[in-house]
């Protein structure tokens, strides 16, 4: 055996889930899919968004990878299968998955209250009763009151990009005051998130980072993917980031340091990894054991039933077309395909993972680009977004 097909094979074995063959598909499929690959490179050529890619996975493989534009205009670097984007809120999915694993191995109960992990929140003000009331599965579900923002300000260059320790939130727990009665409605909670990260922390004995890389990102094999700063190794396929504004595109930092919101927004990741990832989800029976020790099946569809109706108040972190809030997943319906997931949104970065678990598939966007709002304040990425919804519509025919 040649060191050059040594070299190929390993190559392949590294890519992830294989590309299959387009030849394989239905006809109603390949007519959305071209008809989306079309909608997607026109938008964001017209919105002026520097690099995006997209994959789609179904039955555990990859069936569309498409990557296009540039990872760092300066520097005139394409995006390509090997780009790590920011994925920003998506990482609230993989805090969820760690606070079941922690409920199945006997550790927790979904009904306990916060406080009980995390005594520093009997300090919050609660207008409504005591603080032993408001639950994780309140935290979960964004429906335990707290406010949106978890540092409301920043506002100066100087400024940490997040808050960089525990000591920073803890101090603001005195001034902070439960908006609405826990458990009566939804309303999008950053410091939520971050609350059930030090969950996870204080059970597990790691911090948050070290605890999804053992037990999420090792398991499935997701080994380009990390939280914050990038490995030296990596910098090289690090997306830069981009806002547009006033109609010009501008550079976001480099590279930032989401400090102790890390399990609210602090994952970034290439396709190829976070294509495994959404694998995992959508599930494969011939890799249930492997999957099972990441989470049970029925864990992760416990995840994905409807717990409280969203009331428009937020659109952040929500993946478009959401009409429930489950468990750090959102869920809605479109014709007869259930959909769910989440997206991200942080310096510069829109990210969004949908899959349509009853057709087995599911997509990933990624853009290193925050497009302008227009057209009743809706933004390009968000239509791309949308139209996502027709490929699995496709296969429900």
């Amino acid at each position: 055996m040649t060191r050059r097909f040594v070299a190929l094979i390993a190559a392949v074995l590294a890519a992830g889930p294989a590309v299959a063959a387009q030849d394989a598909q239905e006809p109603a499929f390949d007519a959305a899919l071209a008809e989306f690959r079309q909608l997607h490179r026109a938008e964001v050529r017209r919105a002026n968004i520097a690099g995006s890619s997209f994959t789609f996975v179904r039955d555990g493989r990859t069936v569309a990878a498409d990557h296009f534009g540039l990872q760092d205009v300066d520097a005139n670097v394409p995006v390509d299968a090997d780009t790590i984007y920011h994925w920003a809120s998506i990482t609230k999915t993989m805090t969820g998955i760690a606070i079941l694993q922690l409920r199945d191995r006997g550790l927790l109960s979904l009904d306990d209250p916060v406080v009980r992990y995390v005594p520093e929140l009997a300090r919050v003000h609660n207008p409504f009763g005591p603080m032993e009331a408001i639950t994780i599965r309140q935290l979960m579900s964004h429906s335990a009151g707290f406010r949106g923002g978890t540092w409301p300000w920043r506002d100066q260059e100087w400024q940490p990009f997040e808050p960089p320790g525990w000591e920073q939130l803890a101090a603001m727990l005195p001034y902070t005051e439960v908006q609405f009665a826990p458990g009566s409605r939804y309303s999008y909670s950053n410091p939520g998130i971050v609350y059930l990260g030090q969950v996870i922390e204080r059970l597990s004995g790691e911090d948050f980072e070290v605890y999804v890389d053992k037990n999420i990102l090792r398991p499935l094999g997701m080994h380009a993917s990390y939280f914050d700063r990038t490995p030296p190794h990596l910098l090289r396929h690090r997306a830069h980031s981009y806002y547009i504004r006033d109609g010009r595109r501008t550079a976001a930092p480099f590279d930032v340091d989401t400090g102790v919101t890390v399990s609210n927004g602090g994952l970034n990741a290439p396709m190829t990894d976070m294509a495994r990832y959404l694998a995992f989800l959508i599930g494969d029976p011939a890799r249930a054991a492997d999957y099972d020790l990441v989470l049970r099946r029925s864990s992760l569809e416990e995840m994905w039933r409807p717990v409280i109706a969203l009331e428009g108040d937020s659109t952040e972190g929500r993946r478009p077309g959401a009409t429930h809030s489950g468990l750090n997943f959102f869920v809605g319906q479109r014709g007869p395909v259930r959909l769910v997931g989440h997206s991200g949104d942080q310096n510069g970065f829109r990210a969004y993972l949908s899959l349509c678990p009853d057709q087995r598939a599911g997509s990933l966007l990624a853009f290193n680009t925050e497009p302008a709002r227009e057209r009743g304040g809706e933004s390009a990425d968000a239509r791309i977004a949308r139209a996502t919804d027709a490929l699995c519509e496709a296969l429900a025919r």
